[in-house]
């Protein structure tokens, strides 16, 4: 089967870039000590993950206890549940580990390390937690230095297993240089508060960063134990205006068709609109603009500088970035077009499968993926 024989919308996959995005990352991680554990958000896909994290050993990060029983059942054990626990999900967390998921939690607050305690001391269930650091004040975490961070540590007593952060305020740099100076502040925040709850009697095994900008240019890892990257699979849009990678390191698009032309309004009309693309206009705030995705000749080749300018739900409009004239006969109703996504993360949510082509148009497989909480 080839990408002509499909219906569109469809979300296609690149294995072959997929493949040297991962290679990448595994050699800058390893070569600087450390560990990787993949977070699978965005893959979101068995097959995906396989290739990212083939024997587990390393662990994975998820953002959902749907993905942690997805995995899990799928023969991964070592398991991060990186966003804040809510108490209505200690029962799930202790239903999965008492089935034998090694599955760690996040909190950066008494309330939730006493709700994560009552839960174990009932159910007679350890659950080891992180505790989150805020190292650059875009988020969630505990501030460093902030005396309540040894307060959260013995609260959670034999609980504790470590530290973690994400620097998401690198998503805001404007140069490569910025986003080096956030992957240090990263590293050196996260190992203060490891040394400043060992200083306090407490264990600190695990020193846990990450965020795919910093850790695509990081140079010291001191102190860190893993690494935790995920959108690094794909790359986007949003990636590249970043500059840690270009547009021939992104993975994903989107297949779509042209279904109709408003040629006086320099408008190619196609049947992906937001439902298959995403509202994600985050290159909006960066130098250069890329609407809703850059289009792409069925090969995956940018076409001059034609961009999605605009979306409705079912409908996307391709036009020249600056309303330039198009040549309406070069794109007959039928054509196929790919779209680059501004955030493989959204745009991948939208879909049930990845149609797996390697530089070409045949598809050579087609992968579930699964979305919910």
């Amino acid at each position: 089967m080839k990408l002509l024989d499909i219906e569109t919308p469809a979300l296609v996959l690149d294995k072959g870039i997929l493949d040297r995005n991962l290679a990448r990352m595994h050699e800058q991680v390893a070569g600087l000590g450390a560990r990787l554990r993949p977070h699978v958000k965005t893959a979101k896909s068995i097959d995906v993950v396989r290739r990212a994290a083939a024997s587990g050993e390393g662990g994975i990060t998820v953002s959902t206890l749907k993905e942690a029983e997805q995995f899990f059942a799928a023969g991964y054990r070592d398991i991060l549940y990186a966003v804040g626990i809510a108490p209505n999900k200690l029962n799930h967390v202790v239903a999965m580990r008492r089935r034998g998921c090694d599955l760690t939690v996040i909190l950066d607050n008494i309330d939730a390390a006493q709700a994560v305690m009552a839960a174990s001391a009932k159910n007679s269930i350890p659950i080891p937690a992180l505790i989150e650091i805020d190292s650059d004040g875009h988020r969630a975490g505990v501030t460093p230095g902030n005396a309540a961070l040894a307060d959260i540590g013995r609260t959670l007593g034999a609980n504790l297993r470590g530290v973690m952060t994400h620097a998401g305020g690198s998503y805001d740099c404007k140069s490569v240089e910025d986003i080096r100076g956030y992957a240090r502040r990263e590293r050196a925040e996260a190992a203060r508060c490891a040394e400043q709850l060992r200083a306090a009697g407490l264990p600190c095994p695990m020193v846990s960063v990450g965020s795919t900008p910093t850790a695509t240019v990081v140079e010291n890892l001191a102190g860190v134990t893993e690494v935790r990257v995920g959108v690094y699979m794909f790359f986007d849009l949003f990636m590249a205006g970043l500059g840690v990678c270009t547009q021939n390191d992104i993975a994903l698009s989107v297949l779509t068709s042209v279904i109709g032309h408003q040629p006086e309004k320099g408008w190619i009309i196609t049947d992906a609109g937001w439902m298959a693309l995403s509202r994600d206009h985050g290159t909006a705030s960066q130098k250069i603009d890329q609407g809703y995705g850059v289009v792409c000749d069925i090969r995956g080749r940018a076409i001059d500088d034609f961009i999605v300018s605009s979306t409705n739900q079912e409908h996307g409009i391709v036009a020249r970035r600056g309303r330039g004239v198009i040549d309406m006969s070069r794109f007959p109703v039928g054509t196929l077009l790919r779209v680059l996504p501004n955030h493989a993360c959204a745009t991948a949510a939208q879909h049930a499968a990845y149609h797996v082509v390697n530089g070409g148009v045949e598809i050579e497989a087609v992968w579930p993926r699964f979305s919910g909480w």
